[in-house]
């Protein structure tokens, strides 16, 4: 089975402007994927970065398993991936996001094990963070409500459907708030470069959130 990490290599973690600066925001956006693809390698897969722009194994990638390797495709997210699912028979390919910082080889092995013709993990909000598409004429769009969408698509093309509830799958890391989920479960390099930009947990109001040195609270 492919497995194809799409990841936005120029502009990535806009919605982290608040917090992060331009420079913070490529560093810890590297630190997630190079999570993302550890954990896609410990489930014996190799995984593709399908990438908007070059992107070499160093700094943050420079940990990178050697089976990852890097495709560059500056198309739209919903044409890029399309181009990789499978035809008529062809293996199942698996697209799991670049920002699911939680993701563990385990919960991936149960996305992957999924025997339905199409397997989503749905994100919060509506959105798709991980899939498995093993049906020749289910395509994705990733504008929107996709999980809701790609329900509908795989309805149209006659795939069986599978949700699988994932509380690591489903959490992937747009927001500000979504920080806390990050240093609270992560384990691997996302919260460590948080933990260097100055970052920590905080529970100055009865709930917990993460506060940056010398900044207000961020509640999750």
């Amino acid at each position: 089975m492919e497995v194809v990490v799409p990841f936005a290599a120029e502009t990535p973690k806009t919605r982290l402007g608040d917090v992060l600066t331009s420079s913070e925001r490529s560093t810890f956006a590297r630190a997630m994927l190079a999570d993302v693809l550890a954990a896609i390698d410990e489930t014996g897969h190799e995984p593709t970065v399908l990438s908007t722009a070059t992107l070499p194994f160093e700094d943050e990638l420079a940990s990178v398993p050697p089976s990852a390797s890097v495709a560059v495709d500056t198309r739209s997210l919903t044409d890029a991936v399309d181009a990789r699912l499978p035809d008529e028979g062809d293996d199942p390919v698996a697209v799991v996001m670049a920002d699911l910082a939680l993701a563990t080889p385990d919960a991936l092995e149960a996305l992957f094990a999924t025997d339905a013709d199409v397997a989503i993990a749905p994100g919060r909000g509506g959105g798709t963070n991980a899939l498995v598409v093993d049906h020749p004429e289910f395509r994705v769009d990733y504008h929107g409500m996709s999980y809701l969408d790609h329900r509908a698509i795989a309805r149209e093309a006659g795939a069986s459907l599978a949700a699988v509830d994932s509380f690591r799958l489903g959490t992937d890391v747009d927001e500000p708030e979504d920080l806390v989920e990050v240093l609270v479960h992560g384990t691997g390099r996302s919260p460590a470069r948080l933990r260097e930009f100055g970052f920590r947990l905080a529970d100055e109001s009865g709930r917990v959130g993460v506060v940056r040195d010398g900044e207000s609270t961020l509640e999750s």
